[in-house]
């Protein structure tokens, strides 16, 4: 007489797996929680890999050298650039005329106020502040780079440089409004290279 067959357990398949396993050999990607756009029901989240390769704010923030309220600052002044720059473009009177060319874009409420936010950031934040807030935020550029720009090529540049920048995220977000000035009535002193890093 034949054994009678052991019934397998059912196993329910594993959920596919979106997640990226080949990344590039120079990939610097972190975590981040997003909305997951194959959701059944609103608000689940999905864990995806974002590149900061590129983006030297993302990469301090994910490195725990930024904290929100300087984050947060960063992206709405980079906000406010991006609403800025895409104002109405000059029109070169060399080139010949084209039927169908675009005719200037009038200038948008949300453009003029990003305009007035920017002068104010930089009325607050002086010359040399404005620059290396520029560099990083707009051009991209790390702390190295930063220093090259200005010829100073030494570590102890790029760590006044770090804080320079720190301290320029510092007032933005009093500027934006993502912290209240703990200094009421006081200039912020501006640091030097021969100061020692503060923790």
């Amino acid at each position: 007489m034949a054994r009678p067959r052991r019934s397998k357990p059912h196993r329910m398949p594993k959920t596919h797996d979106r997640r990226a396993h080949d990344l590039p050999l120079n990939a610097d990607v972190i975590p981040v929680e997003i909305d997951d756009p194959l959701a059944l029901e609103p608000g689940e989240k999905i864990v995806a890999l974002r590149s900061v390769r590129s983006d030297p704010l993302g990469r301090l923030h994910a490195h725990k050298q930024l904290d929100d309220a300087q984050f947060r600052a960063g992206r709405a002044f980079q906000h406010d650039w991006e609403r800025a720059e895409r104002g109405p473009q000059a029109i070169d009177p060399s080139r010949e005329h084209v039927d169908g060319a675009r005719g200037r874009e009038p200038v948008t409420e949300g453009q003029r106020q990003a305009v007035l936010r920017l002068n104010r950031a930089e009325r607050e934040l002086g010359a040399d502040g404005a620059a290396i807030t520029h560099d990083v935020l707009v051009q991209g550029l790390t702390m190295e780079q930063v220093g090259h720009k200005r010829g100073f090529a030494s570590q102890r540049w790029n760590d006044y440089f770090a804080r320079r920048f720190k301290e320029c995220l510092d007032r933005l977000a009093v500027v934006y409004g993502f912290a209240t000035d703990r200094v009421a009535g006081k200039h912020h002193q501006r640091l030097r290279p021969e100061d020692p890093v503060r923790t």
